[in-house]
This record gives structure tokens, C-alpha cells and sequence, in this order.
């Protein structure tokens, strides 16, 4: 199995991908470009005029980091310009340390709105919900807000406290939410037996270590009945550990590949026989907050008939983002290519189908009224990238499965449909 090094940066961030530019790469770039240079000259006369008539002294520094922020913002959401502070902070995201509340935010009609918390953080124990409406960060209004700026307001030391104002559903009345922030060290990988023979691991992101995290936890669970794959809330993370984390529990068979403009963005990654974990049924659990290298995973192992998929409809990013470092220590991100499950799907602002939606419950729901969650999809983000061309062929707080299992709705339905065997030997039927 063939593996670039490449990282999707949360659900809603992309793949790194470090790329040198040789000489035939620029002939053919510039010839590609050719059919800009008419238009430079529009941009020059423009930056003359404001550089001789605006009322005040612009440094041009300015002006060209503005005139590419500009350019970078009509194309989709996940393309961005990253000055040298922004390209630190998401080299530092990926670390899985860093001092803030712990959630994925994105634009969705002109609003700064939370796409998911990231389980077991500050934000997810303060109650902050996917769908959330950030309208202030300590007072300071976020209606035209960037992206990196509003990360900016939401880090900050360990032990400092931020003021977020927000908006919920339908609700007419803003409400503040105090959050003191934490490191946040996530813990990407969390395991456990829910009962004799079935074994339960949840995936908060997908960092350097989850595949060999998760290959631990497997061989220290035994030989297995059944096992829970648990995804929701899962933003992404590293492209080579979704692939390397798919690649555990398949023999064979194709995982994921990509397509773009360029022959380096066509690629496939496949699965190996060697040191797979087969011979017991899965349950993969997916939500609204299951996005990008979650996709993947949940992608490769429905469409190989590997799991069966419980739970809503994942968020839907299956874009292929490139960062391309600059010259002064900023940085350019590009959406290169969209990827596509193993049947070819393009599941770009669609989401993963479950195999059986299940809703999950509000502890306050009962049977008569059943309250279900709302969340942000990569979909209802402004300028998100069409579906690509078919290809060939709620929770109550920290996660302890034990202790929540009668509090969890679609953990409970994932373990009694573990536990009939008639479900699997209908699904291994359809393979």
C-alpha cells in the first residue's frame, strides 16, 4: 500500500502534502497560467490607484496579502490563505496539544458556527453543540470575521477563561457560554470491553499514533464477538492514519482514492492481509459530526462489507486539500482533488448513509417524543465544492461507555445488533 504523506486537517481542514516544483512542473505552470497575465494588468492599475489616491499611507505588503485572501476566498471553503501565524497554529493542530476550548468552527451562512466539539474537551463538557451559532467571542461581534481570526480569540493559555455568545436552533434569545480554556491533548483512541467478547473503541481524531493505539487495544481485548467502532465527533485528522486504521480490520480490497486536475492527485490505497483483525462482526457509529478521515474509514469498511454503519448522516467533506508553503513562512491551502469510497462514491457535501439511521436520543426523550440533534454539514458551508462525478467501479458528557451505555441510545442499539447474529449473516449474504 502505497502512502504520501498527507494530512487532512480536521473535518473541515484538508491533506498536507510537501511538494517540490522542478523545472518542467513550472514550464507547464506557466503555460497554464498564461491566460491570467491580461488580467494582472487590471490588478496593477488598481494597486496603483490606491497606492497614490487612498487617504492614507498602505504598506504594499498589506494590500498583496489582502488581494490574495481575496482571491483564495471565491473558491471553496477548505482553500485558504495562511499567514505565518495561521501556518503555525494548524502545524500545532496537528500535534494534538494545544491551548484552547476544543472545536471544529466553519462559516455557514455568513455565520461563525460550531461544526462539531471534539469529545472529552472543555467545550464538548461545557455543552457546546454542532449547529451552535457563535455571534461574539468576549464581546467582540463575529459578523465578518476570518476564520484564523477567530481561532486567534478562541485559544489562548491554560487556565484563561473566554466568553462565547451563541445561538441554538431556533431559540430567539443569545446565550453566553464561560469556558475556561485547556491543552488540548486529545486522546485519540479510547477502549473497552461493554460486555464479555464485545469490545467498544472510540476514535476522537486521527493523529501520528491512532492506528498503532488501536492495534494495542485490539490485541489487548482478545478474541472478540463483536466490536464498536464509535466515529461521532470524530473532525479527521491524518489521511495515512484513517488509511492505516481501515487497513486493520480489511484483508483486501480497495480503501479509498483520490482525483483531481493533475496526475500526482490520482491515487489508490489499498489494504493488506498482513496483520489485519477479521472473523468478528463491527458496528461502525457515525453522526453529523463524523467528518473527512472519519468518512474514509467508515466509507472503506461499509463498502467492503466489512461493518455495518448505525447512526445519521456524516458531515460530507471528501475534498483533497494541498498545502503549499511560501516563500516568507506563510502558506497557501488548496483544494487539489476529491476522494471517493471503494464503489466510487463521491460523498462530497452528502455524507455517509448510514446502513440503519438511527437517531440518537436526548436523555430527556422518551418514547413518545423522541428529541434527535441537529448538525453543521459541509453542505450548508458557503461555496462548498458540487459532488464530483460518480467514480469507477447526543451525548451526556465524557464517553465511558460502561457508565453511559443505558444514556446512549445508538451505543446500545450498535451492541443488541452486535449481539444478533442473524443481522451479520444477512450482511455477509449481501457480500
Amino acid at each position: 500500500m502505497k502512502i504520501r504523506k498527507m494530512f487532512i486537517l480536521g473535518g473541515v481542514a484538508g491533506f498536507l502534502v510537501i511538494a517540490f516544483a522542478g523545472v518542467n512542473f513550472t514550464k507547464v505552470l506557466r503555460a497554464e497560467i498564461s491566460g491570467v497575465y491580461p488580467q494582472l494588468e487590471k490588478f496593477t492599475d488598481c494597486l496603483g490607484i490606491i497606492e497614490k489616491s487612498y487617504v492614507e499611507d498602505v504598506p504594499p505588503e498589506k494590500l498583496i496579502e489582502g488581494a490574495i485572501k481575496g482571491m483564495v476566498s471565491v473558491l471553496d471553503p477548505h482553500s485558504a490563505y495562511l499567514t505565518k501565524e495561521g501556518y503555525k497554529e494548524m502545524q500545532i493542530s496537528t500535534t494534538g496539544s494545544f491551548g484552547g476550548l476544543g472545536i471544529e468552527i466553519g462559516v455557514r451562512d455568513e455565520v461563525l458556527t460550531v461544526i462539531t466539539p471534539i469529545d472529552g474537551t472543555p467545550a464538548f463538557r461545557a455543552g457546546v453543540l454542532p449547529g451552535d451559532k457563535i455571534i461574539k467571542i468576549d464581546g467582540k461581534q463575529t459578523a465578518d470575521m476570518s476564520l484564523e481570526d477567530a481561532v486567534k480569540l478562541l485559544r489562548g493559555p491554560k487556565g484563561t477563561d473566554v466568553t462565547i455568545t451563541i445561538l441554538r436552533g431556533n431559540q430567539e434569545n443569545p446565550m453566553d457560554m464561560t469556558i475556561t480554556r485547556a491543552i488540548i491533548h486529545i486522546e485519540s483512541v479510547k477502549s473497552e470491553m461493554l460486555e464479555p467478547g464485545y469490545g467498544y473503541i472510540k476514535v476522537r481524531n486521527f493523529q501520528v499514533d491512532t492506528a498503532d493505539d488501536i492495534r494495542s487495544s485490539l490485541e489487548e481485548m482478545g478474541p472478540l464477538k463483536g466490536l464498536i467502532l464509535d466515529l461521532r465527533y470524530n473532525p479527521g485528522g491524518l489521511l495515512d492514519q484513517a488509511v492505516s486504521v481501515s487497513d486493520i480490520f480489511l484483508g483486501s480490497g480497495l480503501i479509498v482514492y483520490t482525483d483531481g486536475r493533475r496526475p500526482e492527485e490520482k491515487t489508490e490505497y489499498r489494504a493488506r492481509k498482513e496483520g489485519s483483525f477479521e472473523g468478528f462482526p463491527m458496528i461502525v457509529l457515525i453522526n453529523g459530526g463524523s467528518a473527512s478521515a472519519a468518512e474514509i474509514v467508515s466509507g472503506a469498511l461499509q463498502d467492503n462489507k466489512r461493518a455495518i454503519v448505525v447512526g445519521v448522516k456524516s458531515f460530507g467533506k471528501a475534498s483533497v486539500q494541498s498545502i503549499r508553503p511560501l516563500s516568507d513562512g506563510s502558506a497557501l491551502k488548496l483544494t487539489v482533488a476529491r476522494y471517493y469510497t471503494p464503489s466510487g462514491r463521491s460523498i462530497q457535501a452528502t455524507g455517509i448513509e448510514p446502513d440503519i439511521w438511527v437517531d440518537q436520543r436526548t436523555p430527556e426523550a422518551d418514547v413518545e417524543e423522541v428529541k434527535t440533534q441537529t448538525f453543521l454539514r459541509e453542505k450548508d458551508l458557503k461555496d462548498h465544492l458540487a459532488p464530483g462525478n460518480e467514480g469507477k467501479s447526543g451525548r451526556t458528557g465524557e464517553y465511558t461507555p460502561r457508565s453511559i451505555l443505558d444514556n446512549d441510545y445508538q451505543l446500545k442499539y450498535g451492541l443488541d445488533l452486535l449481539k444478533s447474529w442473524e443481522v451479520f449473516h444477512w450482511a455477509r449474504k449481501a457480500a
